[in-house]
């Protein structure tokens, strides 16, 4: 399964330390590899329907112990440095295809326990519907339920008659003060045949009702019995798959998906763990005793409805469900450090742009912090603040920026400003303007309103995902003020656009911008949803607000530096 590479490669330097998987630049030997797998993929022809609508793919820098050196000359002899290719989940309804190094775990294969319990599960699940749609089932339930409307109306026409029938007899009572004994006697021999005969009725009518429940929870028994069953058998099943998954790591370190995903707050793994592509390049590796050297996953079709994917971007490993995994299989490698935890900005003061005695607005630096978050002591606005004014009360930060946004952050120095600020952000009252560069011509109108619900993708934190059921309303109106080509020193065209948020959901103008329901152009340097550049080009560069304290209406601005 081991590919060398077609041309030279003994003039790129090999990288010092394994890729970290969740945020990279791709080494220049990996987009040599994946170049030279997007070619064979694009030969298959068989392939591209099923590829149109989308599916990731990775390779995998590795070296051989076998101390031969690349060969210029004749590139295509055994070679010390080569790459490995997968795809995630399953192509054309097989795990297996010659030029992929296979799955940890083939569970398609036609004999193995997982595709002969699934036929029984699925033929559970074919009675179960067949049972559900049944004439004699759905005749008993309509029956049922037309017999218990009209028992209640019987019954309570009959309550009525009751206490009619009694008002009349106290009226009798009430209008003949020296009524006989014998009266009275009879009034009672009333009442109390009434009430016999409504018991009587009643009793009819539970009886009538409980002879055609039997004949619905009949049904409704075995329906039950057979999901139990099937929860069961699935649940079975599912540990039983997830038990094959036996993944290693550099130190020959054997576990099966259920230990590595019991220390996780979902203790269970998800659907579809381990048969993405990283995990499937590092075993067979592991298994050939090739030395993993960098990785790079690439996207190749259309974008899902949800998510957002560009045919031919490169992206991080998902984090729900590799990131246990790979915590897993890459120790024993020297892996690079998480980019996003080194302080670019330590020795630079924090801009402030506007102060009083109350608050103070400031000049947040694209990859920075707004607050902590779990990493206490990560580099944020809110530690540089917090001691910069030690007396300050309350939670400081108002709103946030995205760590890869640059622009004006506003913050309250006491815990009653704080609340009045909060209350204008949330009754939409405060205005934000924001500038971008998007990578790519938008084919929108020059102005226009985007309107898409988004929530958090569980799966692939940070990530935002659009979804019309589950979303919070997200709104965005915009302006184009100019497009262009060769911007940048890039050879793509790029639109500077202006973005007037209604709503601060997380990502809003990220993910409007690169959804193709919405400008269907990332935003230039977003590697979670388009491409990676030296920086993320968006700015908040205006906000406007009413002041807490005086009530004027400031309005405060900073263009961006790109």
């Amino acid at each position: 399964m081991i590919h060398f590479f077609k041309k030279p490669v003994s003039h790129l330097a090999l990288p010092e330390k394994f890729t970290y998987p969740f945020h990279y630049t791709p080494h220049p030997l990996c987009v040599l590899a994946a170049e030279e797998v997007k070619k064979y993929i694009a030969s298959r022809k068989e392939w591209q329907e099923e590829l149109a609508s989308g599916k990731m793919f990775g390779v995998l820098i590795v070296q051989t112990d076998n101390g031969i050196t690349n060969n210029e000359e004749n590139p295509n002899e055994e070679n010390q440095i080569g790459y490995l290719a997968a795809f995630s989940g399953n192509l054309a309804g097989k795990n297996l295809h010659p030029y992929f190094v296979p799955p940890v775990y083939d569970l398609l294969q036609p004999e193995g326990f997982f595709k002969i319990e699934e036929e029984q599960i699925s033929a559970i699940n074919i009675r179960i519907r067949e049972l559900e749609n049944s004439s004699s089932y759905l005749d008993s339930k309509e029956k049922w339920k037309i017999e218990t409307e009209q028992a209640n109306a019987v019954l309570n026409q009959a309550k009525a008659e009751l206490k009619m029938a009694k008002k009349a007899r106290e009226i009798r009572r009430q209008s003949s003060p020296e009524i006989s004994e014998e009266e009275q006697a009879s009034l009672i021999r009333e009442s109390q045949y009434q009430k016999a005969e409504y018991k009587r009725l009643e009793k009819e009518w539970k009886k009538r009702l409980e002879e055609l429940e039997t004949e619905v929870r009949h049904f409704d028994i075995e329906i039950e019995r057979l999901k139990t069953e099937r929860k069961e058998r699935s649940a079975a099943l599912q540990r039983k798959l997830f038990e094959q998954f036996r993944l290693l790591n550099a130190q020959g370190e054997v576990k099966d998906l259920y230990t590595i995903f019991e220390q996780t707050v979902q203790k269970v793994p998800p659907a579809g763990a381990g048969e993405c592509a990283l995990p499937k390049l590092l075993q067979y590796a592991y298994l050939h005793q090739l030395k993993p050297l960098a990785m790079a996953e690439f996207w190749w079709g259309d974008s899902p409805k949800n998510e957002i994917r560009h045919h031919g971007y490169y992206y991080p490993s998902c984090k729900g469900k590799c990131e246990p995994i790979l915590q897993h299989m890459l120790q024993g490698l020297e892996v690079d450090e998480n980019p996003l935890l080194n302080p670019v900005h330590e020795d630079k003061e924090l801009e402030i742009v506007f102060e009083d005695e109350w608050l103070l607005v400031v000049n947040k630096p694209a990859g920075m912090l707004s607050v902590p978050g779990k990493a206490e002591d990560r580099d944020s606005v809110y530690h540089r603040l917090k001691k910069k004014y030690p007396e300050a009360t309350g939670p400081m930060i108002v709103h946030r920026l995205d760590m890869a946004t640059s622009g004006l952050l506003l913050v309250a120095k006491t815990k009653e400003v704080h609340q009045d600020l909060q209350a204008q952000f949330a009754n939409r009252s405060i205005k934000k303007r924001y500038v971008a560069v998007l990578d790519g011509i938008v084919l929108s109108e020059r102005t226009g309103r985007i309107e898409l619900p988004l929530c958090l993708n569980p799966l692939d934190r940070p990530r935002q995902i659009v979804n019309k059921e589950y979303g919070k309303e997200a709104i965005t109106e915009y302006r184009i003020i100019s497009k262009s080509g060769s911007t940048f020193n890039e050879s793509r065209k790029h639109t500077r656009i202006i973005f007037y948020p209604l709503t601060g959901r997380t990502h809003q103008l990220r993910v409007h911008a690169a959804h193709p329901e919405g400008l269907g152009c990332p935003i230039l340097g977003d590697e979670l949803y388009g491409k990676k550049a030296d920086r993320l080009y968006l700015h908040a560069e205006y906000i406007e607000f009413r002041h807490p304290i005086y009530g004027d209406i400031l309005r405060i601005q900073k263009e961006a530096d790109f």
